[in-house]
């Protein structure tokens, strides 16, 4: 192996620049040359590809959100020809292997390379926290504290008006942000797609801390549940709580990722270079009980899922205001 191929997909995350960086250095410090590949999956078809050797400023971008390397959407690698000519493009530029950092979709497509043979290495980067085999992803723990910060100040004008918010934070499919977010700022209620909630019950809480002082409140909903407007329009209907909804939306990506991500990410590339120089490929990397770990990508993706620790919705039910 003489060339390794580095890309990201799918919705940024803060600390893909830092993995990048780490991907590209650790391959350098083996002899390898790292090509950077621009706009995804799309590039990779295009060509739009090149070597990374010759960058000074690698280590000026690990406190960038974002990404150096650009995303775009690009459905049409779902087909098999589509995928085979983005292996032509990596076999045209001496590629030996592809590194890919993102979420659920950019992992099919690092899926799809592997049945076709060519060696690829998922590394999980999306703030959703919703790939099966790692703990953390890549990005999530800044988006929390995206969150956490905009709930704060939201709960100083909800406390200030006597107004009942409703937030809806990222997470179609898994309801991670929400949770944690949602647990570290107190909120009232956390309403999320893994579990089922009962509104009535949500409003009678409310009206419940009013009779003994508390005036205002906070919920915390995942966008996969519904949007903030329709939960605030439901709950309206059980009563006078001059509640307001918000949206935070792509606040959540960007931003200067936080010293946790930034370490995450620089340990996931470093080890996928490891794992790429003793001859494996086809995997999902990620970090379980603080421990780098690798799993094959197409078992990983068929046959597991992620699970959201929903016991942190008993632990805020338990601590909440009553």
């Amino acid at each position: 192996m003489k060339r390794i191929g580095i890309m990201t997909s799918g919705g940024d995350s803060s600390g893909m620049n830092t993995a990048v960086r780490a991907i590209a250095r650790a391959a350098m410090d083996a002899g390898l040359e790292a090509f950077g590949i621009n706009y995804g999956y799309k590039g990779l078809v295009e060509g739009n590809i090149f070597n990374m050797n010759s960058l000074k400023d690698l280590d000026t971008i690990v406190n960038r959100g974002g990404t150096i390397l650009y995303s775009a959407r690009f459905p049409e690698f779902a087909e098999r020809e589509t995928q085979l000519k983005g292996i032509e493009q990596l076999k045209k530029f001496g590629i030996d292997a592809l590194v890919v950092i993102g979420g659920d979709g950019s992992y099919h497509g690092a899926e799809k390379l592997t049945k076709l043979g060519f060696n690829s290495i998922g590394i999980p980067g999306t703030i959703d926290n919703d790939i099966p085999g790692t703990d953390f992803t890549i990005g999530f723990d800044t988006a929390v504290n995206v969150c956490v910060d905009a709930l704060d100040r939201v709960t100083d004008t909800a406390r200030s008006h006597q107004r009942h918010f409703v937030v809806e934070v990222m997470g179609r499919g898994a309801g991670d942000i929400a949770l944690w977010a949602g647990v570290a700022t107190a909120a009232d209620a956390i309403v999320i797609p893994e579990r089922e909630y009962d509104i009535k019950a949500i409003a009678e809480h409310l009206e419940e801390n009013r009779k003994h002082g508390k005036d205002y409140g906070i919920i915390v909903i995942a966008e996969g549940v519904m949007s903030a407007a329709d939960f605030k329009e439901q709950l309206d209907q059980y009563g006078d709580f001059d509640s307001r909804a918000i949206t935070l939306a792509h606040v959540q990506r960007g931003g200067v990722p936080t010293a946790k991500d930034r370490v995450l990410a620089a340990r996931l590339g470093d080890y996928a270079i490891k794992l790429l120089l003793e001859g494996k490929g086809g995997l999902a990397i990620g970090i379980k009980d603080n421990q780098l770990v690798a799993h094959d990508i197409i078992d990983t993706l068929e046959n597991h899922k992620h699970h959201t620790d929903t016991t942190l919705l008993d632990l805020n039910d338990r601590l909440r205001f009553k």
